[in-house]
């Protein structure tokens, strides 16, 4: 029998539409004052940058002329001459892209492999911390060039001032360390995605991510995936990437069926699980796509068990508050709880709290900070009834629902 021909437009009328929500990257470029677009950053801080390569590459190709010189006179000259160069990046996708594009530039600039050289900053632990400084000086840098953090007020990224740093980064802050300079950039993917589909771009950063969520924080696997990769398909076939993403992914499912609780004015959903791995950005991604209400703006997935005695928490946007107007701003809206505080709250959650971007934010904090944080938003109260008259009559119906997944099954703890 022949199927009965349905009319296209009526087909298409028929389906469900769908929320059109903006990208995660789809930013207005910021333009001069005669309109032109300024990307990725302004001339200025495009030549500054373009300074410090030039004396890189100017004193490494003296170094290196003269070393083939000394190589054909005595035999004995060797490329660790050189002045070394520290690559620090962060321990996301985006960072270590980022980490090893510089390196690849270097390398084409001229400079040996014994000239290069990368710091991975540990579990938890910011660039601007102690021991990561130390550990940067032990490795005996010319150049340190940060990449995808360190946009906080601190230090100067080395106590030694004959150490020159970069700091390449996107993330919002307006504090920095020491006499660093900042300018905001704008992403484009338009020509990654003529090379490469957004499959195998999401699929390979979905990979390199998983090592350095596990709870072993194995971002040395990632590092040196990426710098051995041609094209995103040698990431999708790397066996440590998706044995490391199966890994996660296990978690995922178990600590993801944790029953929220809101807030007194039902703006914030908080999720409360205990992980070593840093699946909390994972779960609140996940949460953020699913939760709807009229009120709520922001999922907190709060992580009890990925640092001793601290909480670590991310937040994402929840889907159905992504159109509102006034924008949900996380960052904004973190700070804005912190400051009801009248004691000394705000200075005790440190530069830890509320950084990241405005639309995926986050931090880590001392658990004692964090319950307060909590209570001054009234985690788990309920809402204050409406004023009289203001209340809408509803009318109840008898009609059995037919929906047969429930959200108490979901919420059951797994074995």
């Amino acid at each position: 029998m022949k199927r009965k021909a349905v009319d296209s437009e009526e087909s298409s009328n028929s389906k469900r539409q769908r929320e059109q929500v903006p990208d995660y990257c789809n930013v207005q470029p910021r333009q001069d004052d005669k309109g032109a677009t300024l990307w990725p950053a302004s001339p200025k801080a495009i030549e500054e940058a373009q300074t410090f390569l030039r004396e890189w590459y100017a004193m490494n190709l003296h170094l290196t002329s003269i070393l083939e010189k000394l190589t054909k006179l005595t035999d004995a000259a060797s490329a660790t001459s050189q002045q070394k160069t520290l690559i620090v990046p962060d321990k996301d996708a985006d960072g270590l892209d980022a980490g090893v594009i510089i390196h690849r530039t270097l390398t084409a600039l001229g400079a040996t492999a014994s000239a290069i050289d990368v710091h991975l900053v540990g579990k938890g632990n910011s660039i601007h911390d102690e021991d990561e400084r130390k550990a940067m000086m032990k490795k005996n840098p010319k150049y340190i060039i940060v990449v995808d953090q360190g946009s906080r007020p601190a230090p100067a990224v080395v106590d030694d001032p004959g150490v020159e740093s970069l700091i390449i980064d996107h993330h919002l802050s307006d504090e920095f360390p020491k006499d660093a300079l900042w300018e905001p950039p704008f992403p484009d993917m338009k020509e990654v995605f003529k090379i490469h589909t957004k499959k195998n771009i999401n699929d390979a950063v979905s990979l390199l991510n998983a090592p350095r969520r596990t709870a072993k924080f194995d971002v040395l696997t990632a590092w040196q995936a990426l710098l051995a990769a041609n094209s995103p398909k040698d990431i999708l076939t790397n066996r440590r990437l998706l044995s490391a993403r199966a890994e996660i992914n296990e978690e995922v499912e178990r600590q993801t069926h944790t029953a929220p609780k809101f807030s007194k004015d039902g703006k914030i959903a908080v999720f409360r699980i205990n992980s070593a791995a840093q699946v909390h950005p994972v779960i609140a991604t996940r949460w953020a796509g699913h939760l709807k209400s009229p009120k709520l703006e922001i999922v907190l997935v709060a992580n009890f068990g990925y640092l001793p005695d601290r909480v670590n928490f991310s937040c994402r946007i929840a889907r159905c508050a992504r159109n509102r107007d006034p924008p949900v701003n996380i960052i904004s809206s973190l700070k804005a709880v912190a400051d009801l505080d009248t004691t000394d709250l705000v200075q005790r959650l440190g530069e830890g709290f509320a950084r990241g971007h405005k639309e995926a934010s986050g931090g880590s904090v001392p658990v004692t900070e964090f319950e307060e944080l909590m209570a001054l938003i009234k985690v788990g109260e309920k809402p204050d009834p409406p004023p009289e008259g203001e209340k809408k009559s509803v009318k109840k119906t008898a009609e059995k629902s037919p929906q047969k997944n429930k959200l108490d099954a979901y919420f059951a703890k797994k074995p």
